[in-house]
């Protein structure tokens, strides 16, 4: 038989070693240190402020004597009536308390006449682009004449003789946009009818003849914009009331 185990000589009961901590299993990962944080690197830059995007801001230029009796006024050089002087002030009212990266104004007097008289011949720049059509032949004719000898005439449909070609006026008007699309922000232009209609028929990348279909009378504001990324127009001939 086995001997049972011998008390301690001081007659105390044998206590049970203490338990160490377990052993983790072979198979068993140890714990994982925790992610190490970055250290704190320089505050990203703000993004640069991108320019706002270009739109013409359109100003026909007040009455005239030929253009209240329909007569062709192309490179002829006239001033405005006095109605005419009173149209040009008001459109100063009408833009009253707008900025304008550049304002830009046709070289001939009835063009410049108007700028000055609405308040904005201070840096006012002449672009010889924003000229009138070329008449050529029918300069000073009125069409009715020139469709009584032409049945059928219209400046939209027939050669211009020793003038300037509907293409050619498409073709200045793109470059007018080519400047003035890097600039940004809204620009002003004092110009012609037939002139700023061709510029609105290109803005939206349409053939100049589109212009036949945009009426333009003296003394009005239209506006050349965006929607999304297409070339629009927004607002066009708009004015209180047909010019008397």
């Amino acid at each position: 038989m086995t001997e049972p185990a011998a008390e301690p000589a001081d007659g105390s009961a044998t206590q049970p070693a203490a338990a160490g901590p377990l052993a983790k299993p072979a198979d068993e990962p140890a714990a994982a240190e925790p992610f190490a944080q970055p250290a704190p690197g320089p505050a990203a830059a703000e993004p640069l402020a991108q320019p706002a995007p270009t739109r013409l801001v359109l100003a026909r230029h007040g009455e005239t004597a030929w253009s209240k009796s329909g007569q062709h006024t192309g490179r002829t050089d006239i001033s405005l009536t006095d109605l005419g002087r009173e149209q040009a002030q008001d459109l100063g009212a009408a833009l009253a308390g707008r900025s304008f990266t550049r304002v830009v104004s046709s070289p001939l007097m009835r063009a410049s006449e108007t700028a000055r008289l609405a308040g904005f011949g201070a840096g006012l720049v002449m672009d010889p682009d924003l000229r009138e059509w070329d008449y050529g032949v029918y300069e000073g004719r009125r069409r009715v004449d020139i469709a009584r000898d032409d049945p059928g005439w219209t400046i939209w449909t027939r050669p211009i003789p020793d003038g300037e070609s509907l293409l050619e006026l498409g073709a200045r008007a793109d470059r007018v946009i080519a400047r003035l699309l890097p600039l940004g922000g809204d620009i002003l232009l004092f110009s012609h009818g037939h002139f700023l209609r061709v510029l609105a028929a290109r803005w939206i990348e349409t053939p100049p003849v589109t212009a036949s279909r945009l009426e333009l009378w003296t003394a009005t504001l239209s506006e050349l914009g965006w929607e999304a990324e297409r070339r629009v127009i927004e607002i066009w001939n708009s004015t209180g009331g047909r010019p008397e």
